[in-house]
């Protein structure tokens, strides 16, 4: 454990680099970088890590690499601009605990931006809180990490073990960038992402599987609608007895110790809709996509089948639809839930530095979505501790991250690497 003096030094060096940290994070909010745009954004993460004077691995993620691998998730987009970039420190004699610092640069849509309270790529900072697209998920843990080594470095201290800082991208829709990581060749004694959690440790999560569902009808003027079949009115069908599943898999947290006592661990959500080409013609077609929760008793395989019968049940009481079935396909997420195991001794570490910085003890949270942290630890036997700052209304408008959860993040951060990974002198 570091002696309170050197904990104390960390913490004044990281307070005395906040406001150039507030402001590179600001600088990296306001770089677009939903999914397929985010190149500029990994640009600007591969200068900072140059600067720092880490090694720069930048390279572009290629599926033919990834397909086989367990925890791929299936993709069709284009991945010709998708670019990872790992900044790693290795000491010439490293004598301590090596580390993962992981994080994803892809955000999700913004929406219209006439339903946010300014431009959400224009950060502002109100009452403590940074607003903009991606500033708690997670570009606030990605500056945090880079920060957090910068405060042991203007101490003249660096750490004594090889320290890999990733930048990932497909984190929002499959995790194809973390896996490529693990591709590549990445390993360490652990790895830590912080994800925004509010200064809580993840200790389980939902798996997160992805799908689409093809309706077709039979179109007719609408004079005459019903000799027709409605593709849109077919598919709200459809979606009725997939909540009625959704019911039946939210029962089962009772056998789960992690969620038995979540109100409603296992969500299904419809995130996108279209149908039709007429408002005077029966539509002859629609089409839905939906993501659904899994719980760690439960397996994707048979969770798949359970949703491919539930549709099939239900087209084949349809006069139309049981001669012309709906067509299910499996893209995006098909995420394993994830119980963080043989932990114990780099939670330890974690929460020394986190009681020093927030004066209470280190909790532990069942989260009902899921982060990368499940390739580190089902696929490669690294425990992957998820652990960042407060951040409201991520995915949702006027996303925002609390200022002060992310300076005391840092500081925990800067601690459990020091501790972690050891400390020597520059």
């Amino acid at each position: 454990m570091l002696d309170a003096d050197v904990k104390r030094r960390i913490m004044v060096e990281v307070d005395r680099r906040f406001d150039d940290q507030t402001r590179v994070l600001a600088d990296l909010v306001k770089i677009p970088s939903t999914r397929f745009r985010e190149a500029p954004a990994q640009d600007m993460m591969a200068r900072l890590f140059k600067e720092d004077g880490l090694s720069v691995d930048r390279w572009r993620v290629k599926i033919d690499d990834l397909k086989h691998l367990p925890g791929y998730s299936p993709h069709s987009q284009d991945y010709d601009d998708a670019w990872n970039v790992v900044g790693a420190w290795r000491p010439a004699n490293s004598s301590g605990r090596s580390l993962i610092l992981n994080g994803h640069i892809d955000v999700v849509p913004e929406g219209p931006h006439e339903m946010w309270a300014r431009n959400p790529f224009e950060p502002a900072i109100r009452d403590g809180w940074m607003y903009g697209r991606g500033a708690g998920d997670m570009k606030a843990g990605l500056i945090l990490n880079l920060f957090a080594l910068r405060a042991l470095r203007a101490l003249g201290w660096q750490p004594a073990a090889d320290i890999y800082q990733q930048s990932v991208v497909e984190e929002e829709c499959t995790g194809n960038g973390a896996l490529a990581c693990l591709q590549r060749g990445y390993r360490a004694d652990a790895a830590l992402i912080p994800e925004p959690s509010s200064g809580v440790l993840t200790v389980a999560q939902v798996g997160v599987m992805w799908f689409q569902v093809k309706v077709t009808g039979h179109p007719v003027h609408v004079y005459k609608a019903e000799a027709g079949s409605n593709a849109i009115e077919s598919a709200y069908r459809l979606i009725r007895e997939l909540r009625e599943l959704e019911k039946k898999w939210n029962a089962k947290k009772v056998h789960d110790e992690h969620f038995c006592e979540h109100h409603h661990p296992v969500n299904f959500n419809v995130g996108k809709i279209a149908g039709g080409d007429w408002a005077s013609s029966v539509p002859a077609w629609c089409t839905f996509d939906m993501r659904v929760g899994v719980l760690p008793s439960q397996n994707l395989r048979e969770c798949r089948q359970e949703i491919e019968d539930v549709i099939r049940q239900a087209a084949a009481n349809d006069p139309f639809l049981g001669n012309n079935p709906p067509t299910v396909t499996w893209e995006g997420f098909q995420a394993e839930p994830f119980v963080l195991r043989n932990h114990e001794q780099v939670r330890v570490v974690l929460a020394d530095a986190h009681e020093t910085v927030f004066g209470a003890a280190l909790e532990d949270k069942s989260s009902t979505g899921t982060a990368d942290n499940r390739f580190f630890g089902l696929y490669a036997g690294i425990p992957a501790l998820v652990y960042g700052p407060r951040s409201d209304d991520i995915h949702g408008f006027d996303e925002r991250v609390n200022l002060d959860s992310v300076r005391k993040i840092t500081q925990a951060t800067a601690l459990f690497i020091a501790d972690w990974c050891g400390l020597s002198r520059c």
